[in-house]
């Protein structure tokens, strides 16, 4: 039986329309880091070396007799700028691409690919459903709920891409938007 985190980690992999704070503990992550628009050749170049890598550490984890589903596309995105994320050219992006892994795959079974643990721990997330254009929608409610819990950024935003837009309507894509968060600390 294969192991499929997407179902077995309903914590980590669901997520309400509206915002939730929720903690999270450790995780294993292969990463590749770049930056660029999402679009771009970059990108695409390290979503597809970020595949390989996690299926090359699934035939690993199978003959040792723990195979898995490949977990879900996901990614960390930045700016280096002090102008608002999403006013900043997307070539100007940066992201580190995130695949999860079980706890039975370790640096080992990894090629092509980072093998490192991030532990992202309070955080701020709801499910945005549509077009990746109409993200900001839902990051206004997630800052509101922040605002009025007197927190604040405390990491780098992050997504998890539950639909493939390859096979998606972008009015149906769902994607998980997450914010780790802190108190705000007054003086």
């Amino acid at each position: 039986m294969k192991l499929d985190l997407a179902k077995t980690d309903k914590h980590y992999y669901r997520a309400p329309t509206e915002p939730i704070l929720r903690t999270f503990d450790a995780y294993d992550y292969l990463t590749v880091t770049g930056s660029g628009a999402p679009d771009g050749p970059e990108y695409t170049d390290a979503v597809e070396r970020l595949y390989r890598s996690a299926y090359g550490a699934k035939k690993f984890a199978k003959a040792a007799g723990h195979d898995f589903v490949v977990p879900k596309l996901e990614g960390l995105w930045w700016v280096e700028s002090d102008e608002p994320p999403l006013t900043v050219p997307r070539e100007q992006w940066h992201w580190k691409l995130l695949i999860r892994m079980p706890e039975t795959v370790d640096a080992d079974m990894v090629q092509g690919a980072t093998f490192e643990r991030i532990t992202e721990g309070a955080a701020v997330q709801a499910l945005h459903v549509g077009p990746y254009a109409t993200e900001p929608e839902t990051l206004a409610k997630m800052e509101a709920f922040m605002a009025a819990a007197g927190l604040t950024m405390n990491g780098r935003h992050h997504e998890i891409y539950l639909s493939d837009p390859r096979r998606t309507d972008a009015a149906r894509l769902e994607t998980i938007l997450r914010h780790p968060v802190r108190r705000i600390v007054e003086k």
